[in-house]
């Protein structure tokens, strides 16, 4: 069996603020789901506060937080802060959605480790948390 496959990440899928649509995020959690991932998804209109406090509390290794409403530049910099608050550094924060090409630099400089816009392929996003999540590499 591969080893990766024995690594069981547990991934937090998020719908921050008064965004109203999860069809998107709801794809992604079977997406991980049917890869072999633990996913919690946590619903719609969440606060960073408790996007942290269930990444805490359920012991992810992963957050991805879907945002269609443009807040990404209000919303991502206060889950960094209280991940950092926390001492969750080691956790991958990955944002999904409608993030103008201009804000990606921004996102990543705050310690987003990817942004995954329209169309990006799921099998991509399950390479990327699989190449980059904390506990990547420990069973090979």
């Amino acid at each position: 069996m591969n080893a990766m496959a024995d690594i069981k990440f547990r991934v937090l899928v998020a719908k921050p603020g008064l965004d109203g649509h999860d069809r998107g995020a709801k794809v992604i959690a079977r997406a991980l789901r049917d890869a072999g991932m633990e996913v919690i998804y946590t619903g719609l209109r969440q606060t960073p506060e408790m996007i942290v406090s269930a990444a805490l509390q359920e012991d992810v290794q992963v957050i991805g937080l879907s945002i269609l409403s443009g807040a990404h530049n209000a919303i991502v910099p206060r889950v960094m802060d209280l991940l950092k608050q926390n001492k969750m550094d080691d956790v991958l924060v990955l944002v999904g959605g409608i993030i103008p090409d201009q804000d990606i630099d921004a996102l990543k400089k705050l310690g987003v480790a990817a942004i995954f816009q329209p169309g990006t392929a799921m099998d991509d996003i399950v390479k990327f948390i699989r190449a980059n999540a904390k506990g990547a590499g420990v069973a090979s």
